[in-house]
């Protein structure tokens, strides 16, 4: 273990929290996801119906199936082969949730949430919907400002996305934003949450370890 940049990351992540807090979040960081996960387990009631947003993070949490296996019913939509109708459908339960669970694509050191997605789903249950949001933020996804956080989502977030979902778009071949106007893009919706939404419970958890895209 570096010390010095073990000393950086709790600097870092410690500004960070204090921003969000501001911001009216509530806010922590945990050193490593698997303590990140011990703590959502904590924090997440057993009987609570959760929503799972697109997210690679909460997917390499590895808490899925453990919320499962406690009792927790977990409504989420990335299952191979499922029909249009019916994924329309889970993607919409998701967003009534007890619990919406998912991650952002970028974080500014002064705490603002910066998001794009492709359908809306997942901005859509940050803002109105779920009784509780909880997000969880890997150190990787720290950026300065919006600028910053619009260069991240189109330039490292979304080409990696985009290629995992194998679609036709020039940032998945390419790994950069060429501002194209594909009719399979996932850039449609952006959204930029710069204080707590006022009728929703909102939850920041930092990993001081890379998470997601």
């Amino acid at each position: 273990m570096d010390t010095n940049k073990e000393w950086y990351k709790g600097l870092l992540l410690d500004r960070v929290v204090e921003n969000l807090k501001r911001r009216g979040f509530d806010a922590f960081w945990c050193k490593t996801k698997e303590e990140a996960k011990s703590k959502l387990l904590d924090i997440i009631p057993a009987t609570a119906k959760i929503g799972i947003g697109g997210s690679v993070t909460i997917r390499e949490l590895g808490i899925i199936d453990e919320l499962i296996e406690r009792g927790n019913t977990v409504i989420h939509h990335w299952k191979p082969g499922l029909p249009s109708e019916e994924d329309f459908q889970i993607r919409r339960e998701e967003m009534t949730s007890d619990v919406f669970l998912s991650s952002t694509n970028a974080l500014t050191v002064d705490g603002i949430i910066v998001n794009t997605d492709g359908v809306g789903n997942r901005v859509a249950g940050m803002i109105f919907g779920p009784r509780r949001v909880i997000l969880v933020v890997g150190i990787n996804k720290i950026v300065k400002d919006i600028d910053d956080a619009i260069w991240r989502i189109k330039n490292v977030a979304t080409p990696m996305n985009a290629y995992r979902l194998g679609l036709n778009t020039p940032c998945a071949k390419l790994g950069y934003c060429m501002n194209c106007t594909s009719n399979v893009s996932i850039c449609r919706v952006t959204t930029i949450i710069e204080y707590k939404p006022s009728r929703t419970d909102f939850t920041v958890v930092l990993v001081g370890e890379e998470l997601g895209y």
